[in-house]
């Protein structure tokens, strides 16, 4: 059936979103949309005509943010039958991952190592990482930071930039 669309527990990565969004002004890349996550990005990237390209496999998510009516010539919201043909094909300053199913997260992760500035990992810790397996790949990137200000912590992985002075 997939993810619950109403899970209410779940935003601990947004002050980790915004402070990115912040810093950075190229396209954003969301894998697997949510109450939080889609709803911040759209309305952080439509006001300065930023791409953002919104990406899941449930169709709940797909038919809620449709109704809503978010997708726009900036904002592409995209149903996905198989992770792998969504294409790494141009550079993006933020790609957020928080897909399922779980074994996908770190693959796409990967895929994005040297075509993203930031990578955020959603439901990294200990706790998650029997879910997730994140710590196969953090050995493909140079900079870590791991917010865990509160529940559910969320990871940023950069091949390009010093994330040594980051904070929320």
């Amino acid at each position: 059936m997939g993810r619950n669309p109403f899970n209410i527990r779940t935003g601990s990565h947004i002050p980790v979103l915004i402070k990115l969004l912040q810093m950075t002004a190229g396209p954003v890349a969301e894998f697997g949309m949510g109450i939080y996550s889609t709803p911040l990005l759209h309305y952080m990237c439509s006001p300065k005509r930023r791409e953002l390209y919104s990406f899941d496999n449930d169709g709940r998510y797909i038919d809620m943010f449709n109704l809503a009516e978010y997708a726009d010539d900036y904002h592409k919201i995209i149903m996905v039958d198989d992770w792998d043909d969504v294409k790494v094909d141009k550079f993006w300053s933020v790609v957020f991952i928080d897909h399922a199913p779980a074994e996908r997260r770190k693959i796409d992760a990967a895929r994005f190592a040297k075509f993203a500035s930031y990578i955020v990992l959603h439901d990294t810790g200990w706790k998650w990482e029997k879910n997730y397996h994140y710590k196969e790949i953090y050995p493909l990137f140079k900079y870590r930071y791991d917010y865990t200000a509160v529940k559910h912590y969320s990871t940023i992985l950069s091949n390009f930039e010093d994330l040594k002075d980051f904070s929320c």
